[in-house]
């Protein structure tokens, strides 16, 4: 059960500000980590295939183990 939760979570357009509170950051700070990894992205709300880019860049984000 707690993993259908997670993927609906991650199955959904997004912005980059709701990205960067998930990982608890500034939107800014997001920007520059894009763009110290060279991750270019276009500049309207972000698709899951998207996020799966960030996600496994960085790890998902509230999920330690």
């Amino acid at each position: 059960m707690f993993k259908s939760r997670v993927v609906m979570q991650y199955n959904q357009v997004k912005t980059r500000q709701q990205i960067a509170i998930e990982y608890g950051i500034s939107p800014r700070t997001l920007r520059r980590w894009l763009k110290q990894n060279n991750i270019i992205l276009p500049c309207r709300l972000l698709c899951p295939k998207e996020q799966s880019i960030i996600y496994k860049t960085f790890g998902y984000p509230g999920l330690t183990l």
